[in-house]
């Protein structure tokens, strides 16, 4: 199951474990209601995907790897304390509340969320004096003597042992009594993923032409030689900043993130020739509408990864524009709630700058409240504190024109709000313009050809371009993809008969 999939059977899991009848009883019992194995590679997302899905269901996260933990942290430390029985008084040994237990009321007090997932990672890879009390969790949902509260569901995951020499099998009693999902990589998912993150466009084009390195495990007489998922993404965020910072990124920066030598300095290499390529191909020049005669002779004459590398370079132009239109788009929305809100509140004897700065200040509240509860991812949080920033400058703009109220300090609101509209139109059709751009070159160097295909397909990946193409219409996008889909079906029922 790749991990698409797998984040999408923990929502479901959640939103069915969490819901209640009529009388307000879980539908599924909490003793059938099992908690979620993950079983699958190292550093293929697993622990990104439970923020995700928490997010997704609006609930809490609390998440903890077990091997950072001693039996006494787990089940609490034993004390003494005295009981009756059969009237005389005993000794006997209880535990305070273990630490984990206690982290997850600690969020509950801290975000206001009374349910959640409770996410244990390297489940399998425990001390064996605490597999014992592992098992205990898995069966019967307690640490100690202390049960995990009602509305948290528990995911732990954990790793094949073919990736990990500490792994403990579980046995046939244990696995009966969890919801197991094995996860594997897939770059098709990850790419997605990748797109909507801002992955480097150099990782993501090296990726097209090298499958087989996204995910790479091998056992030498050297030691691990691996390239994981996780690896990559580390990898783009460095290189993003160091060409921010105008720092050199060589095959050593590339082998603290991908720890195999032989696809460090690949890659190395290929990132070497893809900043040769976007300035051989004057790509920026390409999609602002200049002439490309010269580069179709260049295309013409090019090895396969060199002409793949030039269309991720116009992709990667053609999605950053899009993504710019996008999160404007997303940022006047958000402004345009608040303005809508003052709008309908609005009191003839306030000054406008004074409530704005009251309605700016529930925007900030709430968004301080879902970062605590984790449930903002990055762009998220950037459009509310870009929306802020604005509703900022407005009120600042409205307190240089004076004590403004009613309706005239509203016009005047209206009037600052028209920037923004005008802004995200520009930036729509700037994004529609480089699409259009991109068509034509592609047009005279890759009519009816495989660049063209992936160009399409990877345009339907991202989620950005996605919902840019739902309001921007683009014949030619549509023409071409739909006879991409139609050759795709041919193709499949071609294979169907010769199968026959």
């Amino acid at each position: 199951m790749n991990i698409k999939r797998a984040k999408q059977e923990i929502i479901d899991a959640v939103e069915a474990y969490l819901s209640k009848d009529e009388y307000g009883d879980w539908l599924i019992p909490r003793v059938r209601q099992r908690p979620i194995l993950l079983l699958g590679a190292p550093g293929i997302g697993k622990t990104q995907i439970m923020e995700q899905a928490a997010r997704e269901c609006g609930v809490a996260l609390v998440a903890y790897s077990i091997t950072h933990h001693t039996r006494q942290s787990a089940i609490g430390l034993p004390f003494i304390s005295k009981k009756q029985y059969g009237g005389q008084e005993y000794s006997v040994t209880e535990y305070t509340m273990s630490e984990i237990v206690a982290s997850v009321y600690d969020k509950m007090e801290e975000t206001g969320l009374s349910e959640g997932i409770l996410f244990i990672d390297e489940i399998n890879c425990v001390s064996e004096t605490l597999a014992p009390a592992m098992l205990q969790f898995l069966q019967c949902k307690t640490f100690g003597n202390h049960a995990i509260p009602e509305g948290w569901v528990i995911v732990a995951a954990g790793n094949p042992p073919e990736y990990n020499k500490s792994v403990r099998d579980f046995d046939v009693v244990t696995l009966d009594r969890v919801k197991k999902i094995p996860v594997e990589p897939d770059l098709d998912v990850w790419k997605e993923y990748a797109y909507k993150e801002g992955i480097h466009p150099a990782i993501l084009s090296y990726l097209n032409l090298r499958n087989s390195y996204f995910y790479k495990m091998e056992t030498t007489v050297e030691g691990r030689k691996f390239a994981t998922p996780r690896g990559w993404e580390d990898l783009s965020r460095i290189i993003q900043v160091y060409e921010q910072l105008k720092k050199t990124v060589d095959a050593d920066l590339v082998l603290q993130y991908i720890q195999h030598p032989k696809i460090a300095r690949d890659f190395a290499s290929y990132y070497d020739l893809y900043q040769k390529y976007q300035a051989d191909y004057q790509v920026e020049a390409i999609l602002r509408g200049e002439s490309f005669d010269r580069m179709l002779a260049k295309v013409a004459h090019a090895s396969f990864d060199e002409r793949m590398s030039v269309v991720h370079l116009l992709l990667s132009g053609v999605r950053k524009a899009i993504r710019r239109a996008m999160e404007q788009e997303a940022v006047t929305e958000k402004v345009f709630e608040v303005l809508k809100d003052l709008k309908m509140n609005l009191d003839e004897t306030e000054e406008t700058a004074a409530a704005l700065e009251r309605f700016t200040s529930l925007l900030e509240t709430e968004r301080e409240k879902k970062k605590k509860q984790e449930l903002l991812d990055h762009r998220e949080d950037v459009i509310y504190k870009e929306s802020i920033r604005i509703l900022g400058s407005y009120q600042a703009e409205l307190r240089l024109k004076g004590a403004l109220k009613g309706e005239e300090g509203f016009d005047t609101l209206k009037a600052l709000f028209a920037r923004e509209k005008e802004a995200y139109e520009a930036f729509f059709t700037e994004a529609g313009e480089t699409l259009e751009h991109a068509f034509d070159f592609f047009e005279a160097a890759f009519l009816n050809s495989q660049e063209l295909v992936v160009f399409l397909s990877e345009l339907n990946t991202d989620w950005n371009s996605i919902e840019f193409l739902k309001e921007y219409d683009c014949e030619r996008y549509y023409r071409y993809n739909k006879e991409l889909l139609f050759e795709d079906r041919s193709a499949r029922i071609k294979k169907r008969i010769e199968a026959l």
